[in-house]
């Protein structure tokens, strides 16, 4: 399923609000620790340099498509619904999970950032790509997938 396209909402001075939900083809139980452990984060979004994945916790991101390395807190922690990284002092990613039936999952995800016009329109096409990046590597990884019937004899 495509990840529908991302908003932007302009909130004070050089503040900007963009929203995705994407509703991803797999259990939250399996989109989750693609959110919130390295290796998950590594299929689809950044290097996990450190992650404690606790509230209050250290993590350092090195972004796999950008050539930059953000470092915060984890400033939010639900397990298995709400995983929020404050990084670079003041943006924050915020990943919010609402199962959907037993086998999919919207994920209402917010970074609220600073920049300008332009970075938020290069941002949001950014973030279009990982959250692509996200569902393709959930689906290659789900059980069956890539597995197909052994042809009839």
């Amino acid at each position: 399923m495509p990840t529908p396209q991302g908003t932007s909402e302009r909130r004070s001075g050089d503040r900007y609000l963009l929203h995705f939900e994407p509703h991803l083809p797999c259990a939250y139980e399996t989109v989750w620790p693609a959110l919130t452990t390295p290796e998950g984060l590594s299929s689809w979004l950044a290097d996990a340099d450190v992650l404690e994945r606790h509230l209050g916790g250290a993590v350092t991101l090195h972004w796999l498509d950008e050539d930059e390395t953000v470092s915060g807190r984890v400033t939010a922690w639900d397990v298995e619904r709400v995983a929020e990284y404050t990084v670079d002092e003041n943006d924050r990613i915020r990943f919010h999970l609402e199962p959907l039936g037993t086998d999919s999952t919207l994920v209402r995800f917010t970074d609220d950032r600073h920049g300008s016009d332009s970075d938020c329109a290069h941002c949001l096409a950014v973030w279009q790509d990982r959250f692509e990046r996200l569902e393709a590597a959930l689906t290659a990884t789900a059980p069956g997938a890539g597995h197909s019937s052994p042809p009839p004899h």
